[in-house]
């Protein structure tokens, strides 16, 4: 897939360093999506597993009962990965001005990007260099709502739908190597009153994708 300048172009045009200097220690995604992020979660990652959590922030939504090899972040806000008590290290790092992560080949055996692909001006660049890092056949988590800083989302996200995210998320993996295995479009809900009636919160989206590509 190939985006047009005018795809990559944004609103707020000012250094994304300035827009995230403070931290904001806020949960921007609603309840039940969270809860369904962790249940997701549960399921594909295990014990021993290293994790890259990129484009983190002060959590990172995975079950607090399990301990992981390794949990290592990356963000734009020193502080907010500080207070993530689930990170083992973290890096700081503008992935719209540089894509190439300080990580050696091969190295983390899942990848999850919670409510960030959004914001990726270059994503192609980005998931190439996810299989740089990520160890052959395994996987990358790209997890998502309706929700965003809209001024710092790129066109190709702010003027889609819903489906047409999904569908652009899948075409730039595929167009890069990657084996795109599921994709979860899924309503949530959350209780009133007590539990006694339910009203839909935020949609939960997630592609689930394989590493194809050998770094040996």
């Amino acid at each position: 897939m190939k985006l047009s300048s005018q795809d990559r172009e944004k609103i707020d045009i000012s250094d994304d360093r300035i827009f995230y200097q403070h931290p904001r220690y806020v949960n921007h995604l609603s309840v039940s999506f969270r809860e369904r992020l962790t249940k997701l979660y549960s399921k594909y990652i295990f014990e021993n597993n290293v994790i890259l959590d990129l484009m983190s922030s002060w959590v990172s939504h995975l079950p607090e009962n399990i301990r992981y090899k390794q949990v290592i972040g990356h963000g734009m806000n020193e502080k907010e990965l500080v207070a993530n008590k689930r990170l083992d290290r973290f890096w700081i790092q503008d992935l719209n001005k540089r894509q190439i992560m300080p990580m050696e080949d091969s190295t983390v055996d899942i990848v999850l990007i919670v409510a960030g692909w959004q914001y990726l001006q270059y994503p192609e660049k980005v998931s190439i260099e996810l299989s740089r890092i990520l160890k052959k056949d395994c996987l990358l988590i790209i997890s998502f709502t309706n929700r965003a800083f809209w001024t710092k989302s790129p066109n190709i996200w702010t003027n889609s739908s819903e489906e047409k995210r999904i569908d652009y998320v899948k075409c730039v993996l595929s167009s890069n190597g990657w084996s795109v295995e599921k994709i979860v479009n899924e309503k949530t809900y959350e209780n009133r009153l007590f539990g006694f009636f339910e009203s839909e919160s935020d949609p939960f989206f997630s592609i689930i994708a394989r590493n194809n590509k050998s770094n040996n």
